[in-house]
């Protein structure tokens, strides 16, 4: 027994030392400061294309005094907001550049109603497979505090797609002028 206890040992701690002495280095540059990257592990992320002036959404609620409706979003840059119109084409409510604190993007996985009844129907089993169906949603969420009325909120938007809600993040941003932060926009308190 104590024969292949060694032999085990030594290739463990030789497999751990081999695995622990890798190390990560950053790219050299040629003269001064590496530039900043943006993105997650030091990885450059392209910046997306400006978002068109109109965005097929449905609001997720968060502001006072409207409920949940499908329509879409627009840039009033005369005006300097954002407006969220219902599908008649009507105004809503607008949410003022100056007031948007935070702008993120989330996702999130869904099981399909669908999904869930047939796996729960069909007999013996079958429809287990059912259950890894999953739909992924995509939000875009903004925190706003108001100076005039001292209001607080955050209001989210369902959007379309992964490359058109990275479109409106960014085209937001850059008109309210907020600071990218990880993946999230936000506005210095000096800028407030």
């Amino acid at each position: 027994m104590k024969k292949f206890i060694l032999p085990a040992l030594l290739a463990g701690a030789s497999l751990l030392s081999s695995t622990g002495s890798v190390a990560a280095q950053r790219a050299r540059t040629m003269g001064g400061d590496p530039k900043p990257q943006t993105g997650t592990q030091g990885v450059v992320t392209p910046t997306p294309p400006l978002a068109p002036s109109t965005v097929k959404a449905k609001y997720e609620g968060g502001v006072i005094g409207y409920r949940k409706s499908e329509g879409s979003l627009s840039f009033d840059d005369e005006n300097r907001r954002l407006v969220f119109r219902d599908k008649l084409g009507k105004e809503m409510f607008s949410v003022p550049y100056d007031v948007v604190m935070i702008a993120t993007a989330d996702t999130q996985s869904r099981r399909p109603m669908a999904g869930t009844i047939i796996a729960s129907t069909v007999p013996y089993g079958l429809g287990l497979p059912a259950l890894l169906f999953k739909k992924k949603h995509r939000y875009l969420n903004l925190q706003y505090r108001d100076p005039e009325t001292s209001a607080e909120g955050m209001a989210s938007f369902k959007l379309g797609d992964k490359d058109l809600l990275a479109s409106v993040l960014y085209t937001l941003a850059k008109k309210a002028g907020l600071t990218q932060r990880g993946e999230a926009f936000i506005r210095r308190r000096d800028q407030s």
